[in-house]
């Protein structure tokens, strides 16, 4: 009878309760391994909620896959805010520094359709133009319109 079981919970922060233990309760799985495990490998994510799959056996056995955040949560989790603008062109809730947005990207990249940093980053933007997030005081379209220029080469890259 074996499984695959999917959840979303907040990194390094996983318990035995739900979604998890009424999940993991009726397999033959160690709950407290698998928390263990889910806990140690999302541990980066603080807080933000991650997608996980546990695949297990009927033996016991399980394996663990973490997936990445929704970018909008890795921008919010990183500006430290908690619902992005009503209005995002108008009204600005946060502004992200270059090696923020950096830093969300490289993140990110796996789950991007972008190449290299610098088209991840600006996948990154526009999600920030969407939440009302600003980059360098910049609104994220005029950043996105200076990465394009080549102005944030050295930091993000140049393309490949």
């Amino acid at each position: 009878m074996a499984g695959t079981i999917e959840v979303l919970v907040p990194g390094g922060q996983a318990n035995p309760g739900p979604p998890l233990g009424p999940e993991l309760g009726p397999t033959p799985v160690d709950v407290q391994a698998v928390v263990q495990q889910i806990n140690d490998e999302t541990e980066a994510f603080d807080g933000t909620e991650v997608p996980v799959t546990v695949d297990y056996e009927d033996d016991g056995s399980f394996s663990i896959d973490v997936g990445v955040p929704p970018t909008a949560e890795l921008v919010k989790d990183e500006a430290g805010f908690d619902t992005g603008s009503g209005e995002p062109q108008e009204d600005f809730v946060a502004d992200l520094s270059v090696d923020q947005v950096k830093q969300i990207a490289e993140q990110k990249h796996p789950d991007l359709l972008a190449y290299d940093t610098k088209n991840a980053a600006k996948e990154v933007v526009g999600t920030c133009a969407s939440m009302g997030v600003t980059i360098e005081g910049d609104d994220a379209r005029e950043f996105k319109e200076k990465v394009d220029a080549g102005e944030y080469d050295d930091t993000l890259g140049a393309d490949a």
